[in-house]
């Protein structure tokens, strides 16, 4: 019989990653990146370890350490035209739209935090069927990419909320960092997310129920199922 249990967070506004936590793009990820990786004769299985959380660019230098970041630009900006046009196999994460429901309907400040574009991450909510956070950190508001905490403590400082009362919702291990970077307690989404020890993990966000505190801020209550 699989066992369950529960972990109770309080905070005053969330931040929530996109792929992964909200929406499931992995397979055009996967399309896209491994495709990458044959034309610069990498192995795509080590590839796909590297690139989830970041933006391409970021990836891309990891990757290919040597070569010049204006490449990795270009490279960049040419993946991010192939991923917009490509919505094959995006779906919401189970979950994610009753989520984003209750936060709006509690007036949970909350914004999206992602390393998308606009039109990347307009495009794949769309896709999904959930519906944008008034506030959105995209790459174009940002200088680094995650690991980076720049995305979430600008969330924050949108939100009006001290980073020590957020909570952010992340899948990736560059996101986790950032996070934790950031001063903010993590809450994992999915498989992904477990081996980079956040404060709590959850397999989906149905495993996710949100109450309004008096006063302001929410009160997570996290089932955690293994």
């Amino acid at each position: 019989m699989p066992m369950t249990a529960s972990t109770v967070l309080t905070a005053r506004a969330l931040l929530l990653d996109m792929d992964g936590t909200l929406v499931n793009s992995d397979a055009v990820v996967e399309r896209v990146w491994r495709r990458w990786a044959d034309r610069h004769g990498l192995d795509g299985g080590e590839v796909m370890k590297v690139v989830h959380g970041r933006q391409g660019y970021a990836s891309m230098a990891v990757l290919l350490p040597s070569r010049p970041m204006e490449q990795n630009y270009a490279d960049n900006a040419r993946m991010l035209a192939e991923e917009t046009a490509d919505m094959d196999g995006v779906v919401a994460i189970e979950g994610a739209a009753e989520f984003l429901a209750s936060l709006r309907e509690l007036g949970v400040p909350h914004a999206l935090v992602t390393s998308a574009d606009v039109g990347l991450s307009a495009a794949r909510m769309g896709a999904a069927g959930l519906a944008l956070p008034g506030v959105r950190i995209t790459a174009e508001s940002v200088g680094a990419s995650k690991p980076d905490p720049e995305g979430f403590l600008k969330g924050a400082a949108e939100l009006g909320v001290a980073p020590g009362e957020c909570v952010v919702f992340e899948d990736s291990g560059a996101g986790i960092s950032a996070g934790r970077s950031a001063g903010m307690r993590v809450v994992g989404v999915g498989p992904r997310a477990g081996v980079h020890r956040p404060d709590a993990v959850v397999r989906d966000l149905r495993g996710v129920s949100v109450e309004g505190l008096e006063g302001g801020g929410v009160r997570l209550r996290l089932r955690v199922g293994r």
